[in-house]
């Protein structure tokens, strides 16, 4: 009844960036959606002392595979992985496995990129821009491909406020960039950067715009569609609710809040949070996939994945919904109680990083050094503070995207389309979406077990507790000092006093009369 798994039946797909997040979703998702599927190439490299055959082993352990693994135990019999690498001409790949590719794939999902924004410009330009060039002239030599899916980002053209559905022209033609970075000494790349991204908040949005009028330029016959995603939150739906695996994005932010970590943020209450769950985007991929492959439209297609303007939901929402959430299901042992502020005042902001951030830190790091323990908080403190300084564009603002070509997409579907492959985010609940993120985060990226709440809360009580002991040792310090030595003091303190027994006296009494 699928018209969507039905075509994927029998296809032979190729996935780059299949052990990242979205890559394994997507895998995931195709496999459980279309187990028909005939097989599923997947490009990986060696990395961090594991072979590729040691990688995709662990890869297929992960915890996102458990649904399809329980519905179709020989699902990794679908998979072919591929040893490649982006940088490398032609990819790296042995002329066997180019042969196999060549002759058997219909349909490509590029998904590989670096996330990082802070990746130098150099090794961006190599992995996002020169590896999607690559791709391409392997793509165009394949006898049966039908259709190239792009991931790219709804922030890759972030110098406009308002984004349509289409391929802006880049500030500098991508292929001269490859030439100049070519000869030219890293150390002077890094000291033009900022220079050559001009409006771009860093390297990745920039390198994704290249990208994109890369892909226009060199699309030739290719039936080409480009994806792209804003923040890429935990899945809503599948393959189960709050499925995360990395501290990226939102991910690290929400954790170090829940643990009382991080007690301040420039970010606008007011502006939009762009969040996008990674089931969604997947979704849209699949759909976007088949219709760019069965319809064959004329242009290439381009495809807004974003919540702003249709769901919007403010990073003073998420604030509240992310602390109520940890505070109901709190985290083990955490370092303070959950409370943050939010504010788009750089000298507030600063003021609360010394007094809540570093003050505590070093305190607790001190404590940590007279009981013999390594200190760890100022070096986790600088590692948050540099991420939140990276995410600084994107808290303090907020863009238009239009969203007619996802639209269109949805209207393309049957009933039963709509249902398996749900890209409709009007139906999304964000305060049902964020607790279960919270406690996605909570069960996959930190593996606590949710028997362990009612301890966790003791833990939140006990802390507390010395909170409040601490506030009323400091209240009898200030008065022993201050207070008790000066007449006109004390006599403003009694007043205050008295003041507020008389309030309290008042309320007690209309209640006792109400009753």
């Amino acid at each position: 009844m699928s018209s969507v798994a039905a075509y994927y039946n029998g296809k032979a797909v190729l996935i780059t960036g299949a052990t990242g997040f979205m890559g394994k979703v997507l895998m995931e998702k195709l496999l459980r959606s279309s187990p028909n599927v005939k097989t599923v190439y997947i490009l990986v490299r060696p990395k961090a002392g594991q072979s590729m055959q040691e990688r995709v082993a662990n890869m297929l352990q992960c915890k996102v595979f458990d649904r399809v693994r329980e519905d179709y135990p020989n699902f990794q019999e679908k998979i072919k992985p591929i040893n490649a690498e982006l940088i490398q001409p032609n990819l790296a790949i042995s002329p066997k496995d180019s042969e196999d590719l060549l002759s058997q794939v219909n349909i490509v999902f590029h998904c590989a990129a670096t996330i990082r924004f802070d990746e130098p410009l150099k090794r961006a330009l190599q992995l996002n821009v020169l590896g999607t060039q690559r791709l391409i002239e392997l793509a165009r030599q394949m006898q049966k491909l039908e259709a190239f899916i792009h991931i790219s980002t709804a922030y890759a053209n972030c110098n406009q406020k308002h984004i349509d559905e289409i391929i802006y022209p880049p500030p500098v033609e991508p292929k001269k960039l490859f030439g100049l970075v070519e000869w030219m000494d890293e150390s002077i790349i890094e000291d033009i950067t900022p220079k050559l991204i001009g409006e771009w908040p860093n390297t990745y949005a920039y390198t994704k715009a290249l990208t994109e009028y890369l892909l226009q330029q060199e699309k030739a016959n290719l039936n080409i569609a480009i994806i792209r995603p804003s923040i890429v939150g935990a899945s809503w739906h599948e393959p189960f609710p709050g499925w995360i695996d990395n501290f990226n994005g939102t991910s690290g932010i929400m954790i170090a809040a829940g643990k009382g970590i991080l007690r301040t943020m420039i970010a606008n209450n007011d502006a939009v949070a762009d969040l996008i769950p990674v089931d969604v985007v997947i979704n849209l991929t699949l759909v976007a996939g088949w219709y760019t492959a069965v319809h064959r439209p004329k242009n290439m297609m381009v495809y807004n994945c974003t919540t702003g303007g249709i769901n919007p939901f403010s990073w003073g929402e998420m604030e509240y919904h992310v602390l109520s959430t940890f505070k109901r299901n709190p985290l083990e042992q955490v370092y303070r109680t959950p409370c943050a502020q939010l504010t788009s005042n750089y000298l507030i902001n600063r003021y609360w990083i010394a007094v809540s951030h570093k003050a505590p830190a070093l305190i607790y790091d001190l404590y940590l050094r007279l009981t013999g323990r390594k200190p760890r908080m100022m070096k986790i403190l600088d590692r948050l503070h540099k991420n939140l300084m990276l995410l600084e564009y994107f808290t303090t603002q907020s863009w238009e995207w239009s969203s007619d070509n996802m639209n269109m997409l949805m209207g393309q579907l049957s009933p039963e389309d709509k249902k398996l492959y749900n890209f409709d985010i009007r139906q999304l609940h964000w305060s049902e979406y964020i607790e279960n993120y919270c406690l996605g985060a909570k069960k996959y990226l930190l593996n606590e077990d949710m028997s362990g709440i009612p301890a966790a809360k003791q833990h939140l009580r006990k802390l507390r507790n010395i909170r409040y002991v601490f506030n009323t040792t400091l209240l009898v310090i200030i008065w022993r000092i201050f207070i008790a030595r000066s007449q006109m003091a004390r006599n403003i303190w009694y007043f205050v006093v008295s003041l507020c027994y008389k309030f309290l006296s008042y309320f007690r009494a209309s209640s006792t009369l109400r009753h």
